[in-house]
């Protein structure tokens, strides 16, 4: 009776300490004031790009008629999604390190989980954007058929339902996860890493599912990336003029450099160069992928594509013809 009372109690004091954890501190990237200084002015310009950046293609493709096709519509798309995704950790980090470094449970769970869902998202549909140039270059005839608005539609759809499928599980078993006496995030946002090292329930299992599902993410959209670019290649092949051969590998060059900096990233992440360097490693490529990644993907769109930068230069100078009309 003794034993049982003394294991009720302990099993009570646990879930109330566990109650006692409503808020996390983040640490951040670094505790000196000077260099605090420098990566909040360096986010916030590489935030305020990408979101012109993106917002200036998503515009583009709404009022320019040229724009309106399954190519452009999936760019619209990942615009929206890289906007999400900026959004959901970089204003949160730079309140952060302007103010306060606490951030509440259920504030710390939504930032998990949106940087999640946005992050699995961006991998499928830079997989449905590879089958769209699949489809435009091994079968230009049946191209407007094939990937007409309802499939294009539907494919997106595909894509975020995927994504939370990937991360319904995983997220059950966390919102499970028992906080005792730490509650400092070595990171500077709330990571799926960190948040489990702290935790004083039993992490193994929600480690092994969300590797495995990880994992499995990356090969799956990996491998359609690079079957869909196997026939492009096969294809671009037998064109038989050198200029065709150019114009077709122009247009799936923005999409290769884009894919090259996420899929990079990410396998930097995985293979890592000790388990003791795991914290600061993360930090350092996260940084770089929530900002500079973000930021420099909506221009490698339009500085390289010649209808995004007619669309744009049209767009400007109906602009200027109505503010002149307004003087």
């Amino acid at each position: 009776f003794l034993y049982l009372k003394v294991h009720f109690l302990s099993i009570f004091l646990s879930v109330m300490r566990n109650r006692t954890i409503t808020a996390f501190i983040l640490l951040g990237q670094t505790d000196d004031p000077e260099l605090q200084v420098l990566i909040f002015i360096f986010l916030f310009v590489a935030y305020m790009l990408s979101l012109t950046g993106n917002l200036t293609i998503i515009t583009l493709t709404f009022v320019d008629s040229h724009l309106k096709t399954p190519m452009y519509f999936s760019l619209k798309n990942f615009s929206f999604l890289e906007i999400s995704f900026i959004s959901s950790c970089i204003p949160r980090y730079l309140y952060s390190i302007a103010t306060d470094k606490t951030i509440s449970y259920n504030a710390c769970a939504a930032q998990l989980f949106l940087v999640i869902l946005f992050g699995a998202t961006e991998f499928f549909l830079l997989a449905t954007m590879s089958y769209d140039r699949y489809v435009a270059i091994c079968k230009p005839l049946h191209y407007a058929t094939i990937m007409n608005s309802r499939v294009c539609g539907w494919l997106v759809i595909c894509c975020w339902t995927a994504s939370w499928l990937v991360i319904f599980p995983p997220l059950c078993l966390g919102l499970n996860l028992e906080f005792c006496d730490c509650n400092i995030i070595d990171h500077f946002v709330c990571d799926a890493s960190p948040m489990l090292k702290i935790s004083c329930s039993d992490t193994w299992f929600i480690e092994e599912l969300a590797v495995a599902l990880a994992v499995l993410t990356d090969i799956m959209t990996f491998l359609c990336v690079v079957m869909s670019y196997v026939y492009i290649i096969k294809t671009i092949i037998k064109f038989p003029s050198a200029q065709q051969k150019m114009k077709a590998f122009s247009t799936c060059s923005s999409h290769l450099i884009v894919v090259s900096i996420t899929y990079g990233s990410c396998i930097f992440i995985y293979v890592k160069a000790s388990a003791k360097d795991d914290v600061a490693i993360n930090k350092c490529v996260s940084v770089l992928t929530t900002s500079v990644a973000l930021m420099v993907n909506p221009f490698i769109y339009t500085l390289r594509n010649k209808q995004v930068k007619q669309a744009l230069t049209d767009l400007i100078k109906r602009i200027s013809l109505i503010s002149k009309k307004q003087c």
